[in-house]
């Protein structure tokens, strides 16, 4: 593990895990929305928890983006 990576790579790695397991979750339990808020935002048709499922994906590719481009920074600078 390179010496001196910055906690931007770390909260980008926590946050990347999160979203992905979130978007996970949702894929295999969509109605977990239901259950948590008591709200049905799209009337039981899967819409709400399609984008949901859209927009973790999203922020996960970003995250994973950051984080790697962190790492290669951190990488390079040891050499």
């Amino acid at each position: 593990m390179p010496r001196g990576l910055r906690h931007r790579f770390w909260l980008e790695s926590v946050l990347g895990l999160i979203t992905g397991v979130s978007a996970v979750i949702t894929l295999f339990w969509p109605h977990w929305i239901e259950a948590v808020f008591r709200s049905d935002p799209d009337e039981n048709n899967g819409s709400a928890e399609l984008l949901i499922v859209v927009i973790l994906l999203i922020l996960t590719a970003t995250l994973a983006i950051g984080a790697r481009l962190e790492w290669r920074r951190c990488r390079l600078a040891e050499r």
